[in-house]
């Protein structure tokens, strides 16, 4: 799948990490209308993710699974979901939970169940969406585009962004029918790139 064939309307754009980089350029290119699941936590296995998605999220977020790490800041607690390989970074804030004590589950856990039912529900409603994921190799990507094929009854397409060292933006042949690989330069990721994903999203839209 080449850049070009991204162009157009799409219901939703998500991304599927691996950080918030993703959704940080949607929101800043206007194309990102409510959060996603994996917006702002780290997802640095889209192999986990993968089986995220393909159990239907289930257990995710199930404290018999989390590990509190530590401080992150003077307002957020680094917890780990060890199933999924999942950091949650900004959710548990330090005037309801601490290192011994998440006062805060409850609250955490019902935001992401909400946004899991409104991802779920754009899978099965959505005209055309398009999953954005940077970090991920071909075979990986492979694999989710098998999920989703088993998610979505309508039309989807993935975005591939690796950084890597090349030095302009780079289009891979993966040959894979709805997946697009690209390569991007990896100096200073998230402040020197802009203007390669404002040319990525050029063209993209939601409808």
């Amino acid at each position: 799948m080449k850049l070009e064939d991204l162009k157009g309307a799409y219901s939703a754009i998500f991304s599927l990490g691996d950080l918030c980089l993703t959704s940080l350029q949607l929101r800043d290119n206007n194309l990102r209308n409510f959060a996603g699941i994996l917006d702002w936590v780290s997802s640095p296995d889209l192999k986990k993710v993968n089986m995220l998605l393909k159990n239907q999220f289930a257990d995710f977020l199930n404290p018999d699974n989390l590990r509190i790490i530590q401080y992150v800041s003077d307002w957020d607690l680094l917890v780990w979901d060890e199933i999924y390989n999942i950091g949650f970074n900004h959710d548990f804030k330090t005037d309801k939970n601490t290192l011994s004590h998440l006062g805060g589950y409850g609250e955490v856990k019902e935001k992401y169940d909400r946004r899991i039912h409104r991802f779920l529900e754009n899978l099965s409603t959505g005209q055309r969406i398009l999953f954005i994921r940077t970090e991920a190799n071909r075979e990986e990507a492979a694999e989710l585009e098998s999920i989703l094929c088993t998610m979505i009854k309508s039309d989807f397409s993935i975005l591939i962004i690796n950084h890597t060292d090349v030095n302009d933006l780079v289009e891979k042949e993966w040959s894979l029918n709805k997946v697009c690989a690209i390569e991007l330069p990896n100096q200073d990721k998230w402040n020197a790139n802009n203007h390669y994903w404002k040319r990525i999203l050029d063209g993209v839209s939601l409808l």
